[in-house]
């Protein structure tokens, strides 16, 4: 451990910092620093600075974000915009005043324009308008992307700062937030249709027509990229990156039906009912793929097929599943 820089995961009791801290601790390092919620207060500047002052972590994650489905980002926008400029405000900022040389904060594919060319690559980045439902959300992930480039503008010959980002697609998996209302679509469907299955219903009715177009990704894959991604020599990064566009996505590669998401999770559960659409509710953007060349490139590409992925997610469900 001595030899091992000190890693701290912002984050790590969510689904995508757990699977930070489990590729890791699969790769070998054991230097970890982790704090719950209760622990440290990432909206605090004053707790996050002190925090940084007395640890000195050699690398961050920042995973930390307050994240929720369309729903959730309907009805508690100044809550989604407040609390993640904060948190990334904080965290960039006060490892830098700490001396962090390496940084990798996790953004999300909502940065783009609502109706951005698919497949969305990197420089579609601020070209047109945001999708209405959860601006607030891409706004500050927007700026999380800005201030990690502006902190190497500003300070990488100075101080060797070296702050990257990554944009993964929609994630699932263990340690996925199963709330009937503030959750995503896969561990919204996912509980819906187990509860449909256990209550014998003839039916499940799903929010929207049912015909936009989402790409998922298994979340420990999203782990191995982000510490590929960290753990890319600078003259590589920046050989594939520019200074005021150097985010990276990271994606699937294929996209499907919201309809044939719930015919797929439906098998998963051995749903036997049909699935019907509310055409009244929002549908959200009609796709959302990622174009993940300039991570491919780089030598990394996903592992976990959705078949696979959802079996193990459906598993993690159930337990964890409290009707």
């Amino acid at each position: 451990m001595e030899n091992q820089p000190r890693i701290f995961v912002a984050g790590h009791q969510g689904m995508v910092g757990s699977a930070i801290v489990r590729t890791l601790i699969h790769n070998g390092q054991r230097n970890l620093i982790t704090r719950s919620r209760s622990q440290l207060n990432l909206t605090d500047q004053a707790a996050v600075r002190d925090f940084f002052a007395s640890e000195k972590p050699d690398q961050v994650y920042l995973a930390a974000a307050k994240v929720g489905g369309i729903h959730a980002n309907n009805t508690y926008p100044a809550e989604f915009i407040y609390n993640n400029l904060m948190i990334e405000t904080n965290v960039i900022h006060e490892a830098w005043t700490a001396g962090v040389k390496k940084l990798l904060f996790l953004g999300s594919s909502c940065i783009y324009p609502k109706l951005a060319p698919q497949p969305m690559s990197e420089n579609a980045l601020l070209t047109g308008t945001l999708e209405p439902t959860n601006e607030p959300y891409a706004i500050a992930k927007i700026a999380g992307i800005k201030l990690c480039e502006s902190y190497n503008r500003q300070y990488s010959e100075s101080h060797g700062t070296d702050y990257r980002s990554v944009m993964p697609t929609n994630l699932y998996g263990p340690g996925d937030n199963y709330h009937p209302e503030n959750s995503h679509v896969i561990p919204a469907l996912i509980r819906r249709i187990h509860e449909a299955k256990i209550n014998n219903s003839p039916s499940v009715t799903i929010w929207g027509s049912g015909t936009p177009r989402r790409e998922f990704l298994y979340v420990d894959d999203m782990a191995t990229a982000s510490v590929h991604v960290m753990n890319l020599e600078h003259a590589t990064f920046a050989a594939h990156t520019q200074p005021m566009q150097s985010h990276i996505n990271v994606g699937y590669g294929e996209d499907i039906t919201i309809r044939e998401l719930a015919e797929t999770i439906s098998n998963t559960v051995e749903f036997k009912g049909e699935i019907k659409f509310d055409t009244s509710k929002p549908d959200g953007a009609p796709r959302k793929l990622m174009e993940s060349t300039r991570l491919n490139a780089l030598g990394w590409k996903a592992r976990v097929t959705l078949e696979n992925g959802l079996s193990l997610a459906y598993n993690d469900f159930l337990n964890s599943y409290t009707s």
